[in-house]
């Protein structure tokens, strides 16, 4: 999808033009980060967080709850104290990670027109994810279900600016043990974009890679060449990696499968109250967990990341959107091209309803992402309540935003043609051009046309029914779902695939490890 899901306010059509409309050619696929990058501390200030992060893995350590990875880790000569289940990762140890953790992610993707590349410099979207609630003007807010699962895979589908599928919610109504056969099959045959897998054990992991390697039709060689897939890692802050998330790590790394790294940090809860502080622990977080997937496998790809914000201390909720969210952005971009990795940021709104608040604060989160450097930039549209609910109006309304910045990274020419000494030519002092022939030749594909934003006077908005902007964005979602486009797929990779969930359901599944 490019721009607009429809053709209004194309301008005036002369007579005799023929019927079909040109299309204004965009590429919203592959993006690159057109912004001058901010910086919120000096480089020394930089380095010396770097510094105290090595520092505060060496001598404080971090709780590793996975055996496994603890052994992991022993091997590689970090101390190890069992009893307590800490490990003390020397310095040594993560700038050996460092050096062989890729600069340069390729991930494959169902077509080539959709792969990404993700390295410093390049820019990709994400929706909301990982929500337990779903909420539309229509149907109100409710726990996430599979209905609700399929439909934010079409619409994230249907949208090129969101380059990635995202575990949008949680489809609560399918059991944990065949959680993972719907999610994929739904993300395989609803959308040719990378596809998530959640890291919820080695057996559903496995599974997973397996359903995507033979729906893809790869070889097992090809599927270990290029990540075709990835995985969200968080960190329990503060300086704890739990089992599931360390057995992900260990499992995507295994199968150089992408690892985004993101350690979740609220200055004032779970990491100090002050920027430098919780981006420090973020970051000493980060290095851990990247330092873990180089120790299984030395190049298995893996973004740095962070999602670092602050509460609301009168009643300790989460809030997004803030100034102390936006400089923490600007601090871990520092950090990440202190190190060199392609990097995961976020955005988010903690308002309840798709409202003037919510919009604000995404911006603003968004603002900082870009101005950071950010490679992947998640919950970009659609999240409320701080993550628990995403809004199916509020991707909507947020994607016309995500459109204009991808409008912004493409280049604008300003040649014989741009600059139009003709059209001065022939428009004669106190004159206009809509009636030039400059204009005339490219009125219907020069600008930006909205996706939700209504340009018309207050007499036509009001005989079209005063219609808000959220109440546009759920006719524009339900015409998605309606019209139900779909990928090519091929039938018998699909009977292929239904078979195998069949098969392996009817076997119990696999449970989440915990």
């Amino acid at each position: 999808m490019g721009e607009t899901d429809t053709t209004r306010r194309t301008g005036r059509r002369r007579r005799g033009e023929a019927a079909a409309t040109p299309k204004r050619q965009v590429n919203y696929r592959q993006l690159r980060n057109p912004f001058p990058l901010m910086r919120i501390f000096s480089d020394d200030e930089i380095a010396a967080m770097h510094d105290s992060a090595l520092t505060m893995l060496e001598t404080l350590g971090v709780k590793v709850l996975l055996p496994q990875a603890r052994e992991v880790f022993a091997r590689a000569g970090a101390r190890v104290d069992e009893s307590a289940e800490m490990v003390f990762i020397g310095r040594d140890i993560v700038e050996a990670a460092l050096a062989t953790a890729p600069r340069s992610i390729m991930a494959r993707a169902a077509v080539r027109d959709r792969d990404l590349l993700l390295e410093l410099g390049s820019l990709t979207f994400q929706s909301g994810a990982g929500a337990p609630h779903a909420t539309d003007l229509e149907r109100g807010r409710r726990p996430g279900s599979g209905r609700d699962f399929r439909e934010f895979v079409q619409i994230v589908q249907h949208y090129d600016v969101l380059h990635m599928v995202p575990p949008v919610v949680e489809p609560q109504d399918i059991a944990t043990n065949l959680r993972h056969y719907f999610t994929m099959e739904t993300q395989l045959t609803l959308s040719d974009k990378l596809p998530f897998i959640f890291s919820r054990g080695t057996p559903q992991v496995e599974e997973s890679f397996e359903m995507l390697r033979d729906f893809r039709g790869l070889t097992e060689s090809e599927f270990l060449t290029d990540p075709h897939c990835y995985t969200i890692i968080n960190t329990n802050s503060p300086r704890v990696l739990d089992i599931p998330m360390a057995q992900g790590l260990i499992d995507f790394a295994k199968h150089r499968q992408l690892s985004i790294v993101t350690p979740f940090t609220l200055m004032g809860a779970m990491a100090p109250i002050t920027v430098a502080g919780a981006i420090t622990l973020s970051h000493a977080e980060a290095l851990a967990a990247i330092a873990l997937t180089q120790l299984v496998n030395p190049g298995a790809p893996v973004m740095y990341g962070t999602f670092t914000s602050n509460v609301d201390m009168k009643s300790g909720a989460p809030a997004f959107g803030t100034p102390e969210h936006f400089k923490a952005s600007l601090a871990a971009g520092q950090m990440a091209r202190l190190i060199g990795l392609p990097w995961r940021c976020a955005g988010g709104s903690a308002a309840n309803v798709n409202d003037a608040q919510a919009a604000n604060e995404s911006q603003f989160g968004l603002w900082g992402c870009l101005l950071a450097g950010a490679t992947t930039i998640i919950h970009a549209a659609g999240w409320l309540e701080g993550g628990l609910s995403v809004s199916y109006e509020k991707i909507i309304t947020d994607l016309e935003v995500l459109q204009m910045v991808a409008e912004m990274c493409a280049a604008t020419s300003a040649g014989v043609a741009e600059i139009a000494l003709d059209a001065h030519t022939e428009v004669k002092p106190s004159g206009h051009f809509f009636g030039c022939s400059h204009t005339m030749e490219r009125y219907q594909t020069e600008f930006y046309q909205p996706l939700v934003a209504d340009w018309s006077n207050f007499g036509t908005w009001s005989e079209n029914g005063s219609r808000t902007a959220s109440e546009r964005a759920t006719g524009i979602w339900k015409k998605i779902l309606q019209d139900d486009a779909r990928p090519e797929t091929d039938p018998a990779r699909v009977a292929a695939l239904h078979r195998y969930i069949e098969a392996r359901t009817a076997a119990g599944g696999a449970p989440p490890e915990s």
